[in-house]
């Protein structure tokens, strides 16, 4: 969307009156003033609730909806949007599930038609609009004539049909109508923000001034200009807190290069050339060795390699960071990978014990588990360097854990491991030195997502399979029917000698909670639908042990069924094993369910993964039609916007204010760009036209991130 360089006037701002208007420049000083409101003690509590301290504040907290309100007759099934209705009634119904609250339901009306509204978790809603209350509603309509509103509603005065709504976030003792009367009370002070870009860039980016922007956003425009000026304004903002995330991203990744430095592994490739054209069981993919090459390349300069390594799952990253490993190993160094669990540790264990035959290189592994006699050997080898290769959990990085000489370290799902953990791992690199890191995770991030949160890594993507892995077929099975025909097909894929997976969101069963349990679940199933088979059970709470002795079994096809919880997410291989079945499916995000249904189709069968769920789910639907998990994680980002995509939420990755993921993709692909020419002209932005651009970035660095 293009944004206008001018918008109309704010509102009861004649031409004449501007004209009028003497010169007069922004005062920052004011916009400190302490903001204060005349509705009694418990609006100006609910104020402080919000963060809304000065009248800066009050400024900066933009709608978080708006626009045009569309009519009921004009909404379409998938739609996003705003409207304006009157109640004409609301009831409240039990919820069947277990733990959760009633359902209420409202029949609301505008001059266009009548559709059910519904509101989840929030029963006091009946007492609340009584019928003949105007709401203004968003959320998302849906089939059969219902809207699922999400976040708060909004009581309003306002009439029927096409009109310009601006719904701010509010709390209990003051709504979005009073802080939009608030915010037009203190309209004026929209003139003391300061301009932080630079003249040049805003007429190469074609981008409004702050002012105009800032009173557009807000809905403070004259009548005709409505929700496109609205949106117009919320993007120019948007633009600017992405140039500043970007800048802080940029310069972070210049900080690392040149705060540390690391041991250039420049050698001719011996021990690594060797395992990889003669003692590979396999021929690499296309782009696994893109990756060994850009891996290389990293690994010969004296600034530690920070990698991204994501792949879709089976593409083989363990294969990279193998041989990234090996080469440390082949100039006298060593090198360690780190996994967030014992199971995907052991898992990569195995891994790299199965891809080095004879065992080419002495590797070990250290665990929670680990005894302490084979600790002790295991620490004692290490210091001396007589280990070469390392695989362990967070223990590799505990105190007592010293590496001879570490110049090469992996990290496997590096967002599930906190910036301390990852800066002890750096510390164990001999003094006034860092280990080269790649950094892997099994979910596909979109560009949209690596801009946001991972800029200050280089990123490469393997997208081939190897050779030989198989279609897997994805249903969604709702329905007693539908479940026992499934049941059916599983048994004919267990008498040909396949086996199979059943993973369930619990270890036991739980009163507020209601789905299926791997305990329960694992002894029906085995007097039940699978009792002419062998079925074992694996879960997280369990001994690792007991653990270890399922999974072998399993693997060394001693049993036929394993039920298990999502430990078996990622690192599982079991070629035989051809069918993956998820209960209560529509508890797992889209990655999640790819990366279990990715345990199955890695034989020389065919493979088939079961969904059960409803149909009308997008994100089963999404699996259901799609394989490649590239497109997945985009449709995942549609459907889920900031939400806990590689556990975002965590890395602060929904921490924009007005920026709106994916919707905002194209302004963060700008300011991207920007951010890259902005510092390698100035990148200290000392120069006189980025003294305000600087201003804003040192202020943004000092706010907390948004909850």
């Amino acid at each position: 969307m293009p944004v206008p360089t001018h918008f109309a006037s704010a509102d009861e701002l004649t031409d004449d009156d501007l004209r009028a208007a003497p010169v007069r420049w922004p005062r920052p000083s004011r916009l400190a003033e302490a903001l204060t409101i005349d509705a009694g003690q418990k609006a100006a509590d609910a104020l402080e609730t919000l963060g809304l301290h000065t009248v800066g504040d009050l400024l900066a907290h933009l709608p978080r909806g708006g626009g045009e309100s569309r009519t009921i007759a004009a909404l379409e099934p998938g739609e996003t949007a705003t409207v304006v209705v009157e109640v004409r009634g609301i009831t409240s119904r039990p919820v069947r599930r277990r733990g959760m609250r009633p359902l209420v339901e409202a029949t609301v009306m505008d001059t266009t038609g009548v559709m059910k509204v519904t509101f989840f978790n929030q029963p006091w809603l009946e007492r609340r609009y009584p019928p003949g209350t105007r709401l203004v509603l968003s959320g998302k309509y849906e089939a059969r004539n219902r809207f699922k509103v999400s976040g708060h509603a909004e009581t309003t005065a306002a009439a029927g049909g096409e009109e310009g709504v601006a719904t701010y976030r509010a709390t209990e003792g003051i709504s979005s109508l009073q802080l939009h009367a608030l915010v037009r009370e203190h309209r004026t002070a929209i003139g003391d923000v300061p301009e932080p870009l630079p003249a040049r860039l805003r007429l190469a980016e074609e981008l409004p001034g702050i002012q105009a922007a800032l009173g557009a956003a807000h809905g403070l425009v004259r009548a005709g200009g409505g929700a496109t000026e609205q949106e117009h304004g919320r993007r120019r903002l948007a633009f600017d807190e992405l140039l500043l995330d970007q800048i802080v991203q940029l310069r972070l990744r210049a900080e690392r290069r040149a705060a540390a430095n690391a041991e250039a592994l420049t050698d001719a490739p011996s021990l690594s050339e060797t395992w990889r054209t003669q003692q590979l069981p396999f021929t690499p993919t296309g782009d696994q060795l893109r990756a060994m090459d850009e891996v290389d390349a990293d690994l010969a300069r004296d600034t530690p390699m920070q990698r991204l390594l994501m792949g879709e799952v089976g593409s083989g990253k363990t294969v990279v960071a193998l041989h990234a490993m090996l080469r440390a190993v082949e100039h006298g160094r060593q090198a360690v990978l780190m996994a967030p669990t014992e199971t995907l540790a052991e898992q990569h264990f195995a891994t790299i014990q199965s891809l080095m035959p004879g065992g080419l290189v002495p590797a070990a592994l250290l665990t929670g588990s680990t005894t302490a006699a084979r600790r002790k050997d295991l620490l004692g080898k290490l210091a001396t360097g007589e280990l070469p290769l390392l695989v362990g959990t967070h223990a590799v990085i505990e105190d007592p854990v010293v590496f001879a000489d570490l110049a090469v370290a992996v990290v496997d799902e590096q967002h599930r491991f906190g910036v301390r953990q990852r800066a002890a791992l750096d510390a164990k690199a001999r003094d006034g030195l860092a280990p080269h890191v790649l950094h892997m995770t099994a979910t596909p991030i979109p560009r949209t997502m690596r801009l946001a949160s991972f800029g200050a890594l280089d990123v490469t993507a393997l997208r081939e399979l190897p050779k030989g892995r198989q279609p897997i077929e994805t249903f969604v099975v709702s329905g007693e029917r539908e479940r026992a025909r499934a049941y059916e097909r599983i048994r004919e894929e267990l008498r040909a000698g396949r086996q199979a997976f059943v993973v369930c969101p619990l270890v036991e069963d739980s009163e507020a909670v209601a789905a299926r349990a791997a305990t329960a679940e694992y002894e029906r199933l085995k007097a039940g639908e699978f009792a002419d088979f062998e079925v074992v059970l694996m879960h997280g709470q369990m001994r690792p042990k007991e653990k270890a002795e399922a999974m072998e079994r399993f693997a060394a096809g001693g049993a036929d069924v394993l039920v298990a919880t999502t430990v078996i997410e990622v690192g599982i291989d079991v070629p035989n094993a051809t069918v993956m079945l998820v209960e209560d499916a529509e508890r797992y995000g889209i990655s999640q369910l790819h990366q279990l249904r990715g345990r199955v189709g890695r034989g020389e069968h065919p493979s088939l993964c079961l969904l059960f769920g409803p149909k009308e789910s997008a994100r089963l639907s999404a699996l259901a039609q799609h394989s490649d998990g590239f497109q997945l994680a985009e449709i995942d980002l549609e459907l889920r916007g900031e939400g806990e995509l590689t556990g975002t939420k965590q890395s602060g990755l929904a921490r924009f204010r007005v920026a709106r993921l994916p919707e905002d993709a194209d302004l963060l692909e700008r300011a991207h760009g920007r951010a890259e020419r902005l510092l390698a002209l100035d990148p200290r932005l000392e120069q006189p036209e980025h003294a305000l651009l600087a201003d804003a970035l040192a202020l943004a660095e000092s706010e907390p991130v948004p909850a």
